[in-house]
């Protein structure tokens, strides 16, 4: 298929005639017998003419004028020269004009191995499979964080199953907002900046600086970086921090350092409008790689209406800029994570209470720590907090350190450092007895040169993957050690 080749063979003289217009008569005999060749141009020449053939050419339309040149080509790095360049010179040639200013060479999706996909191979991974069994907002979004320019994206089911966990995060987050935002009148709530928490002020720092990540990606056609960019907002400042910190304010009530109930009102306005304009702006940074499910949240956002599609896309702002309040949660934050760490390591069950000590040089970093201290409370579950200067290590206490900070957990009567110590030597024989029959495998020498590389590969990864956790292990089995020399 393609453009018929303008050649017209004489049938009396064989002359061949090569016309713009179908001729009547040989030029050379006065025939009429002549016969058009009946091949076709090579398909690239068709090709070639598609970004002003499509739009009324050869006639000076409307369409025409209106959508040639285009701004951009999405293309293949493999058709560069059969088709980008032929574009190219037919659009000087016919139009005066490139077709588009960018050209953007998309990566190629192989599989997991990094191999070509095929039907013969069986690697092909089937788009309306993935879409049925992830969703199509876990497919793009997936397709977008990989698309690095020059470097082809390696698609596995593992990676798309990532990625729905993170639109389930999203989903949750927006229900859990939309639960304290349902009697919420974004034009009837004055937001108020003297009654921003440092939290308030915090999130709208880091959107701000999200706001500007993504829209510089996008204008550089850096797809993969604006999503990444995306994913850690909202899954590590927006879910993990900020809806926790806000809870207590949304519920109405507070656990302070003495175990009483403070009651805030529930209908703090300044932390509603807050959490409602970063969810806002959040589904508009979102709605072009997760279109279906923003779409749905907005529908239920109050204050919107119409289409996301046609609302405006979010703008940086200087005021919001907030270096200090992102300074200071980021002390809060590896003080929080700090302490988290050490109940995680020594397995100390959420629903214990703990003592912990915060140990500080700074002055105004301890005034920090005390303004806060309900906040480093709440999140880590604790008993009491001391902030002090620099002093003793307390007794039976795990260490955590961040910047000038140093963190101490007291253990003492929280776990059975005897039964803890068992349970970690136990874990460890385990994990060594795994590592020795992988290791068997390896120094097999059917083994690799028999199995698959892929299946090679698997083994070692999944030996240095135990042989990272034995470590873990063992660190922390020295510090339950060393903790029950100190009781």
């Amino acid at each position: 298929w393609g453009h018929r080749i303008p050649a017209w063979t004489c049938e009396k003289c064989g002359e061949l005639i090569v016309a713009m217009d179908r001729p009547t008569a040989c030029p050379a005999c006065g025939g009429g017998v002549l016969t058009q060749e009946t091949d076709v141009l090579d398909t690239w020449f068709s090709s070639a003419l598609w970004p002003f053939s499509t739009m009324g050419w050869p006639d000076n339309c409307q369409t025409l004028k209106t959508f040639y040149p285009t701004s951009v080509l999405v293309t293949g790095f493999d058709i560069l020269f059969f088709w980008v360049a032929r574009m190219m010179m037919m659009g000087l040639h016919f139009m005066n004009e490139v077709p588009f200013k960018d050209v953007y060479i998309h990566a190629l999706v192989r599989d997991a191995e990094g191999k070509k996909m095929s039907k013969s191979t069986g690697n092909v991974i089937d788009p309306l499979y993935v879409i049925d069994a992830f969703g199509t907002d876990a497919f793009r979004f997936t397709l977008a964080a990989f698309a690095a320019q020059g470097r082809d994206i390696k698609l596995s089911e593992n990676r798309i199953q990532g990625y729905r966990h993170f639109i389930n995060k999203l989903w949750n987050a927006s229900r859990f907002s939309l639960m304290h935002l349902s009697d919420f009148e974004p034009d009837a709530s004055g937001q108020d900046a003297r009654n921003l928490s440092l939290a308030d002020r915090w999130i709208l720092s880091r959107l701000n600086g999200v706001v500007e990540t993504v829209t510089t990606s996008l204008d550089e056609y850096k797809f993969n970086e604006a999503a990444s960019a995306l994913y850690q907002f909202v899954w590590h400042e927006f879910c993990d921090w900020y809806l926790e910190m806000i809870k207590r304010v949304l519920y109405g009530a507070v656990t302070s350092s003495d175990g009483t109930i403070q009651t805030h009102s529930p209908r703090d306005e300044t932390t509603r409008f807050v959490l409602w304009s970063t969810l806002s702006a959040t589904l508009r940074l979102l709605h072009p790689f997760v279109p279906f499910v923003t779409e749905e949240i907005w529908d239920k956002l109050p204050g919107t209406e119409g289409s996301i599609m046609k609302a405006e896309f979010p703008a940086t702002s200087d005021v919001r800029n907030d270096r200090e309040a992102e300074e200071a949660m980021e002390v809060l934050i590896g003080v929080v994570s700090g302490i988290r760490n050490i109940r995680g390591e020594m397995n100390v069950p959420p629903s214990l209470f703990v003592e912990a000590t915060v140990q500080a040089p700074d002055e105004g970093l301890r005034e920090l720590l005390e303004r806060h201290r309900d906040m480093i409370v709440n999140l880590c579950r604790l008993k009491s907090l001391e902030v002090t200067p620099p002093g003793t290590r307390p007794a039976s206490s795990a260490t955590a350190v961040f910047g000038n900070c140093t963190i101490f957990v007291s253990l003492k009567g929280v776990i059975d450092f005897e039964r803890e110590q068992g349970r970690l030597n136990k874990e460890i024989a385990k994990i060594t007895r795994e590592l020795d029959g992988i290791g068997k495998k390896l120094s097999h020498e059917n083994f690799l040169l028999k199995a698959p590389q892929e299946v090679v590969q698997k083994v070692r990864e999944k030996g240095e993957k135990l042989a990272e956790k034995k470590n873990r292990l063992q660190e922390n089995l020295g510090k339950v050690s060393q903790l029950a020399t100190d009781a």
